[in-house]
């Protein structure tokens, strides 16, 4: 089984990223709110993966893998104004984190 761990790790991570780039009506506020990441929080872990490694890969570019598209066409096409609730339910979230 070991042997083969990273290549379950890496189909299990495209999938992840699949379906978020067909789930785009989820929001990254709501990602935050819930799981404490969103997609551009992967997109920096991945940036922070290659540069562990030494391949050079920016954070725009791992957003439009992380997006399927580039960032700003994604923003453009599916992200909507976080409403009041959704921001107070991300700041009260960061306060309790904050005091943990």
């Amino acid at each position: 089984m070991h042997d083969k761990t990273v290549e379950l790790e890496a189909a299990a991570f495209r999938r992840l990223l699949q379906h978020f780039q067909e789930h785009t009506e989820v929001q990254n506020i709501e990602l935050m709110i819930l799981a404490d990441f969103c997609r551009n929080c992967l997109a920096k872990w991945y940036t922070a993966a290659a540069d562990e490694r030494g391949v050079d890969v920016s954070y725009e570019q791992a957003r439009e893998i992380v997006y399927g598209m580039p960032y700003d066409e994604w923003k453009q096409r599916h992200q909507t104004e976080a409403s009041a609730d959704q921001l107070a339910a991300y700041e009260a979230k960061q306060k309790l984190k904050n005091l943990s």
